[in-house]
C-alpha cells in the first residue's frame, strides 16, 4: 500500500473521521493506527502523548505514506507542530468547531465536549479566547465516555445517562449549538440526539478534515490516479475488539497488531 494515506488515533475514534475520508476519497488507500496500548489519550501527559505521536508518524513515513491525518483532538493540540517540523508532506490535524458553531449560535451559548487532554491544552484555550467576546463557550470533559465508546457501549443506557449528566447544565443555561471535541464522540449522536433534541445543532469537523485532505493532496498533485476502490488496513498497538470495530465501521474489518 505504498502511497497510501496514514490515519491514527489512541483507539477507535479516529474511525469516525476515516469514515469521511474514505467517503470523499473512495479511491485512495489507507493505514489506520489504533494506538490501543495507550488508549485514551485524553488523560496522559502532553509529552507521553507527543512521544507516542511521533513514534507513529515515524512508523507511517517508513510505511511510504504521501499524508497523515491526525485523527485526534488531543493528538493535535499536543504534538501536530512537532510531527510537521519532522516531516514534509501534508499532515491534516483535528480542531473543535468552535469558529463556526460560534457563528451560527442564535442564543449565545455554545457548548464543547471534549477529553481532559483537549481542554488543557494551550491550543484549545487559544482557541476559546478567540471567540470568548462573541458567545458564552461552556467547555465539558467527559471523564469515561471514550472509554464506554472503546469497549462497545454505545448504545447503553449507562452510556446515554452518562451524557445526560454532561449536557443537561449545558441546556440549562441556554445552549443550541453542541460541538464535538473529541473524534469518539460522532458515534454517540443518536443518543445526543436524543438528549438534546432537534433544535440544538450538533457539529463534528470530521467532513471538513476530509475536504482539507483533498485540496491539499490536490495542491501536490497527489489525488489517486487509479480508479479502483482504494482499501483500509487497520493496526492497532493492543487488543481490540473485532465486534465494536466491525459495528462502528458498519461492516469487517481485520486488525493486525503493530508493535511501536
Amino acid at each position: 500500500m505504498s502511497n497510501a494515506i496514514g490515519v491514527f488515533d489512541s483507539g477507535v475514534g479516529g474511525l469516525s473521521v476515516l469514515r469521511q475520508l474514505h467517503a470523499l476519497l473512495p479511491h485512495e488507500n489507507f493505514i489506520y493506527v489504533a494506538d490501543s496500548a495507550y488508549m485514551p489519550y485524553g488523560c496522559k501527559s502532553a509529552e507521553v502523548v507527543r512521544q507516542r505521536c511521533l513514534a507513529i508518524a515515524e512508523h507511517l513515513v517508513a510505511s511510504d505514506v504521501k499524508a497523515i491525518v491526525v485523527a485526534c483532538n488531543t493528538a493535535t493540540a499536543t504534538s501536530i507542530s512537532h510531527i510537521r517540523s519532522q516531516y514534509q508532506m501534508p499532515i491534516i490535524g483535528m480542531e473543535p468547531a468552535i469558529k463556526p458553531a460560534v457563528s451560527m449560535s442564535r442564543s449565545g451559548v455554545v457548548g464543547v465536549l471534549a477529553t481532559r487532554g483537549t481542554v488543557a491544552s494551550g491550543k484549545f484555550s487559544e482557541l476559546q479566547r478567540r471567540f470568548i467576546r462573541e458567545a458564552e463557550i461552556i467547555v465539558q470533559p467527559c471523564p469515561g465516555l471514550v472509554e464506554a465508546i472503546e469497549r462497545g457501549g454505545v448504545d447503553e443506557e449507562e452510556t446515554e445517562s452518562l451524557l445526560r449528566g454532561f449536557i443537561e447544565p449545558m441546556l440549562n443555561r441556554g445552549m443550541d449549538t453542541l460541538v464535538l471535541g473529541c473524534t469518539h464522540y460522532p458515534f454517540v449522536l443518536a443518543p445526543l440526539r436524543r438528549i438534546v433534541g432537534s433544535e440544538v445543532t450538533i457539529l463534528d469537523t470530521g467532513e471538513a478534515v476530509a475536504r482539507q485532505l483533498r485540496r491539499q493532496l490536490y495542491a501536490i498533485d497527489a489525488l489517486a490516479e487509479d480508479k479502483a476502490m482504494g482499501c483500509v488496513r487497520l493496526f492497532s498497538t493492543g487488543m481490540m475488539s473485532a465486534r465494536v470495530i466491525s459495528e462502528l465501521w458498519q461492516s469487517p474489518l481485520d486488525i493486525e497488531l503493530l508493535e511501536i
